[in-house]
């Protein structure tokens, strides 16, 4: 049941709308289900003997104003309070008499009409359609005075939660009031109208969140605006100092043919100009320099790399948002940050989905909390390098990777949700479920081709080396209380894995217990493939498995010199690795003469 209140000055034109056909012949059966003396005139349901509409909706438009004219120049000048109500469409339809209870108990909670008080404020209940009712009242008492209405909305929904519950209705999920303003009617006819998919509203929330994901200065997030095609208006104080933005779409315009411009804290509470400095005061090292990334193979494209850095980064944040932190507000803001990052640069066959999910999680980024400390230059830089790097393709290393950073979002936003649980941010929650169920969506669609090549060059291992694999793993994930899928994926890809590490000079039984000790798994839709990504980031092998085999076959067709021959027979051990890679690697030992680590079995892809 949600209501919807809004204020004005026109009683009369109200209730005309209201008994009128609506905008779209939609109003039938308009009457009156309940009012301030359970006698008010209704114009839908006249039985005198020359029944007139119209002048009876002029006795009704009178009765009601008539304490706001006794009360002059003393009564407001937006005398009408106007609350829609409606019930969800899966909701059984509401009887008459049910509609007028909801009214009363709505204006008695309000404070407009607490009941036996003589001089409340009057007010009719118009009903014209079998979901929603709309209430008309006048904020002048009887005795002249106004009526102490603070937090009217607020009283409003909870007294909605209230009646769902008590009457069995689909309980709502309670709001805090840091969502963002949804568009009005008019803003979505017309979007109908010209043909929009949304509203511009959205369109405009979503383009500037875009435009501040990553971006380091002031200057850098209104190049961007402009350069995402969007017309932007900066506010400045008489010293010239900017104090806020207004934006709005190319084409839309209003009947003077002027931009319909939106300043940006009405599209969202964090989006205006004082939210987004305290956001980039979190700086980014080197901003003017493009974001490189050292780790893994020099073949290995841009936007793998970056997706690969952006995977520890988020891991990084789900292990703070486990911790049940107040300080974890601050990672949800770079979270958000970073799924933006991703939509924009996703391939074509995953950018619906995640899209979905950034959309969704922005919800999840706004609460109550206030981090104190917020530091989000990790993963705000996360974010930047993604963007920097461009767009990745839905294939090769590049899809590989996609798969492991969206495998990993998924455990974060499902961390999220905890999080906002924990505190009772009941939509906050709901956002982030519904952010996780569109990035596994998303994972299942770009794992397909990595997985499927990890499996087949799990099967082709010999059963003695199979065997040896699974044992670790069995032992491992038993030891944490846990168990491997054996049912959808079973643990071929897995297994591969493992020997892939084995052959790159780790100790598969050290690494996987690294990798199942990151943090938890229990949410985790499948623990095979959880861990395949970590494994794989962990130890620095290809995401995607035939990339090992195309550059082992590649390099197979170059001419090689003695030296080059001789130096390609025995491997760097483990002590003459970077002690980053050691690092990286935990307590694995390396094998006294490892393979190189760029080499895979030769089973195919």
């Amino acid at each position: 049941m949600v209501p919807k209140i809004r204020r004005g000055s026109r009683t009369h034109g109200l209730l005309a709308y209201l008994y009128g056909p609506g905008k779209r012949d939609e109003h039938v059966d308009a009457h009156l289900v309940g009012s301030w003396d359970g006698f008010a005139p209704d114009p839908g349901r006249d039985t005198s003997p020359d029944p007139d509409p119209k002048v009876t909706l002029a006795r009704l438009a009178a009765a009601l104003d008539l304490r706001v004219k006794q009360a002059g120049e003393a009564a407001p000048a937006q005398h009408v309070w106007h609350c829609s109500v409606r019930t969800d469409p899966g909701d059984r339809p509401l009887t008459d008499a049910e509609w007028n209870t909801v009214a009363r108990r709505l204006v008695q909670t309000v404070n407009l009409a607490p009941d036996g008080d003589p001089d409340g404020c009057r007010w009719v209940a118009v009903r014209h359609a079998d979901d929603h009712i709309h209430i008309v009242a006048t904020m002048v008492r009887g005795d002249l005075r106004r009526p102490r209405m603070n937090y009217d909305f607020k009283k409003a929904q909870a007294e909605c939660r209230r009646i769902e519950k008590e009457w069995g209705l689909r309980q709502l999920r309670p709001g805090d009031g840091t969502g963002a303003k949804a568009p009005t009617s008019a803003e979505r006819f017309k979007a109908e109208r010209t043909g929009r998919p949304e509203a511009p509203r959205e369109t405009l929330r979503e383009a500037v969140r875009h435009a501040l994901a990553g971006a380091a200065t002031e200057e850098e997030f209104f190049t961007r605006l402009r350069e995402a095609g969007l017309r932007v208006k900066i506010r400045n104080a008489p010293s010239g100092d900017a104090i806020g933005y207004n934006v709005a779409l190319p084409g839309d315009r209003n009947r003077d043919r002027k931009p319909i411009w939106f300043p940006g804290s009405k599209l969202a509470p964090d989006l205006s100009l004082p939210k987004i400095r305290l956001r980039l005061a979190n700086s980014i090292a080197d901003p003017t320099k493009p974001s490189t990334f050292t780790s893994g193979h020099p073949d290995w494209s841009p936007p793998a790399r970056a997706r690969r850095s952006a995977t520890g980064t988020a891991e990084r944040a789900a292990i703070l948002l486990d911790s049940d932190d107040d300080e974890a507000a601050a990672q949800l803001v770079g979270v958000g940050e970073l799924l933006d990052a991703v939509a924009r640069t996703s391939p074509a066959a995953t950018r619906a989905e995640v899209s979905a999910a950034a959309r969704a999680f922005e919800r999840a980024t706004r609460s109550h909390v206030r981090a104190e400390r917020a530091d989000t230059r990790a993963i705000r830089s996360a974010a930047r390098g993604i963007i920097q790097a461009g767009s990745a393709l839905g294939r090769g290393e590049d899809g590989g990777t996609t798969a492991m950073l969206v495998s990993t979002l998924v455990l974060v936003a499902l961390a999220a949700a905890r999080w906002h649980s924990a505190r009772g941010h009941a939509q906050q929650a709901h956002a982030s479920r519904q952010a996780a169920a569109h990035l596994r969506a998303a994972y299942r669609q770009s794992a397909v081709t990595p997985m499927q090549a990890l499996r087949d060059q799990g099967r082709a291992l010999p059963q003695a080396e199979r065997r040896t694999h699974e044992a670790t793993i069995r032992v491992a994930l038993s030891a944490e209380g846990l168990r491997a899928d054996s049912t959808s994926t079973k643990t071929d890809a897995l297994v591969a894995t493992l020997a892939q590490a084995g052959e790159a000079g780790h100790d598969p039984k050290a690494l996987v217990q690294q990798a199942i000790g990151m943090r938890e798994l229990d949410t985790a839709e499948d623990v095979n493939d959880v861990l395949v990504w970590r494994l794989r980031r962990l130890a620095q092998l290809p995401a995607h498995p035939g990339e090992a085999t195309r550059r082992r076959q590649a390099g197979t067709n170059q001419p090689k010199s003695s030296a080059n021959r001789t130096s390609n027979r025995t491997a760097p051990t483990a002590a003459a690795r970077p002690a980053a890679d050691r690092s990286r690697a935990g307590q694995s030992t390396a094998r006294p003469t490892p393979r190189n680590p760029w080499t895979t079995r030769s089973t195919g892809c």
